[in-house]
């Protein structure tokens, strides 16, 4: 196991940030349906899966959005969000390193 030196204070905070994104059931699910899905979804399509309220799951995708687990596009009236890929892989990444097993990246 190859020790990394210490997190920067950026870091800790970057990664607080992600690890209070995922701190909710509701955003974790919300996240699942949109990679089992392999495609953007509306709201309206993730509030059929979710059976949660369309104002509840725009404020979970705000969330996601902000840490930028998934990638909010505009098309047309409707907003599409779809999981990002890249930025979820260094998750796992993040976790090595607050372990003190390797530096990451972040997203």
């Amino acid at each position: 196991m190859k020790t990394s030196e210490a997190i920067t204070e950026e870091q800790a905070r970057t990664y607080a940030t992600w690890f209070r994104a995922l701190g909710d059931p509701t955003r974790v699910r919300l996240l699942h349906l949109l990679a089992a899905a392999g495609r953007p979804m509306t709201v309206g399509q993730l509030v059929d899966r979710v059976e949660i309220g369309q104002s509840t799951v725009s404020h979970h995708l705000k969330i996601l959005a902000e840490v930028r687990f998934v990638l909010p596009e505009k098309q047309g009236t409707s907003t599409l969000y779809a999981v990002n890929r890249t930025c979820l892989s260094v998750f796992p990444r993040a976790v090595r390193s607050i372990m003190g097993e390797e530096a990451s990246d972040g997203c």
